[in-house]
């Protein structure tokens, strides 16, 4: 029940009760209410100035999380490029500079992964940083396409190295007979005097000079194509190591591999002798490429290390007679 308020009349000389009228009531209400919502928005406004509800806290904490990781992806993503560059360089600087094969153009490694339209459905989700996120993905997939190059590339290398491993095994590479066992060598190759027709001829290889029966090696990887005795060479034995390649061995005392039986470098394939057209027991040693002779000097020294090499510049240069 409301209290009733008075005031006191001068003119009855007595307290009488206060009457409202319904306007003023009216204000009355209306500004209390008026107070009370500025109050209130007075309050709402210091509470969200100074906390921050809890949706929102969490939503701002996994938001720092999430740029937290990408600025991880974005590092190891800048790492995995610098891998991949040096992997690229190597690749075609190193590899297949040794293998002796083309690099493979920029253009297919720097070839694109698909247009923007890819992209559609992060554009259209409206994004906030939709460019960041899609120049991420373009990396990603970028990242992605070199390395599957990177990785043909490989198969290919390996390839190549065990291709290029037979071809190595295969080439004449060393001295047929060991330095050891050598004691002269006659290197005329090309046009010579023949000391028992007495005509000048052509002479297509080297020869040993070495006791009989030292042994002789294989100069490398290939199959025995021809063994037979001649006239001119006596006993005689032709490698074919493929590549263009192919050696021959003659005036052996004897052969101990057959025809169509695989050879080893280094492999014992007969002994030196004095067969066919000989004046004293030697090796006659030839290489040719593609049929032709071609001098086979240039080959097993390679092989030698500089003692080895000097040794056989010594032998060379001694005094030489033709010995087929």
């Amino acid at each position: 029940m409301a209290k009733i308020r008075y005031y006191y009349d001068t003119e009855t000389c007595k307290y009488e009760p206060i009457k409202v009228s319904r306007s003023a009531m009216v204000l009355n209400v209306a500004g209390f209410l008026t107070v009370s919502l500025i109050m209130a928005l007075g309050l709402i406004y210091v509470y969200r100035a100074n906390f921050t509800p809890v949706k929102e806290s969490n939503l701002r904490s996994e938001n720092s999380k999430l740029k937290l990781e990408w600025n991880i992806l974005n590092n190891n993503l800048n790492n995995a490029y610098a891998s991949i560059d040096e992997l690229q360089f190597k690749d075609d600087n190193i590899y297949r500079v040794i293998l002796d094969t083309d690099a493979i153009p920029a253009t297919i490694r720097e070839g694109g992964v698909g247009g923007h339209n890819k992209y559609e459905r992060l554009l259209e989700q409206e994004l906030e940083d939709s460019e960041l996120i899609i120049g991420t993905y373009q990396r990603i997939d970028n990242l992605r396409k070199k390395l599957y190059i990177q990785s043909k590339s490989y198969d290919q290398i390996s390839d190549l190295l065990i291709e290029k491993e037979k071809m190595w095994a295969s080439r004449p590479a060393i001295q047929p007979i060991n330095n050891k066992e050598l004691t002269r060598l006659h290197t005329t190759f090309g046009r010579r005097f023949h000391p028992i027709l007495k005509t000048w001829s052509e002479h297509e290889g080297l020869d040993f000079t070495a006791p009989t029966g030292t042994p002789v090696y294989a100069t490398g990887d290939g199959i025995i194509t021809a063994s037979y005795r001649s006239s001119t060479y006596g006993n005689v034995l032709f490698v074919n190591h493929g590549y263009g390649y192919q050696t021959r061995y003659a005036h052996l005392t004897n052969y101990i591999v057959e025809r169509g039986e695989s050879v080893k470098r280094g492999q014992v394939i007969g002994y030196v002798g004095s067969t066919g057209r000989s004046e004293a027991p030697h090796l006659h040693y030839e290489v040719l490429f593609n049929y032709k002779p071609i001098n086979p000097i240039n080959f097993f020294q390679r092989d030698l290390d500089n003692d080895e090499y000097e040794k056989l510049i010594e032998i060379s240069q001694q005094e030489t007679i033709p010995l087929d």
